[in-house]
């Protein structure tokens, strides 16, 4: 078995990368400066998931489609684990002090719990925890 561990990298259109660095930094995400520029912004979310904030010029630069409007269109929704009931909590209510919105009530199955936010561009963060003994089996 490799022990590669594949990375995902998530490219986000955004329309002041200055502000959505500050939003994403009020979440605890650190940004890697090596990878970032005034137009672009790489939050690292963990080793092997890196959110890209890019200026909408500059992602444009890689599709030859029109950019979505995340705040009346859904293209995607990203889906983050947490180790906790409270860690999400936790992170929702960070993304709310930080200007986010809650596109939605909580969503409580028992062993499984999860809310959501909006960043400042309406991308849809979903925030999930689930029982680890569901998980195992």
């Amino acid at each position: 078995m490799s022990t590669y561990q594949q990375m995902i990298f998530v490219n986000l259109a955004v329309d002041d990368v200055a502000a959505s660095r500050a939003f994403f930094t009020a979440l605890g995400y650190p940004i890697n400066e090596q990878f970032s520029t005034d137009d672009t912004a790489s939050v690292v979310i963990s080793d092997t998931i890196v959110v890209m904030l890019l200026a909408k010029k500059r992602y444009a630069d890689f599709t030859t489609k029109d950019i979505a409007d995340s705040v009346s269109t859904s293209e995607v929704l990203l889906c983050l684990s947490a180790e906790s009931r409270d860690k999400v909590d936790e992170l929702v209510g960070r993304a709310l002090a930080a200007g986010g919105t809650e596109p939605r009530e909580a969503q409580d199955h028992g062993q499984m719990y999860g809310r959501a936010f909006d960043d400042l561009d309406g991308h849809t963060f979903e925030v999930m925890w689930m029982d680890p003994a569901v998980v195992q089996g």
